[in-house]
């Protein structure tokens, strides 16, 4: 697996904090114009949400841990995102006694 935004494919370049996107399950994440030192690495990281069901739109991400198996535990990860392999969003979360991967857009 990967640990960090770096190696997740499918994060879009280009992409405007607040403006409109379409897709709040499947490769939901982006990065701005901006360049972040040292080394130019890629702008701001973001997410596709859709807060209490309006349209979705960019918004600052919290964490990346980079691609995670869904179901998984992710003890050292709480409240930290994720992306599985087929490209879901994750999150971080606790529910029955443990730490694990689960839907983020629910």
């Amino acid at each position: 697996m990967c640990d960090y935004p770096a190696c997740t494919p499918g994060i879009m370049p280009h992409q405007v904090l607040g403006a409109p996107c379409d897709n709040t399950t499947y490769y939901v994440f982006g990065v701005d114009d901006s360049v972040v030192p040292p080394g130019a690495q890629p702008g701001r990281l973001m997410f596709c949400g859709s807060p209490r069901r309006y349209q979705p739109r960019w918004f600052r991400s919290p964490p990346m841990a980079g691609v995670k198996e869904e179901n998984t535990e992710c003890q050292n990860y709480q409240n930290y995102v994720a992306q599985a392999p087929d490209g879901l969003f994750l999150v971080c979360y606790p529910h029955d006694g443990i730490m694990s991967w689960i839907r983020a857009d629910t």
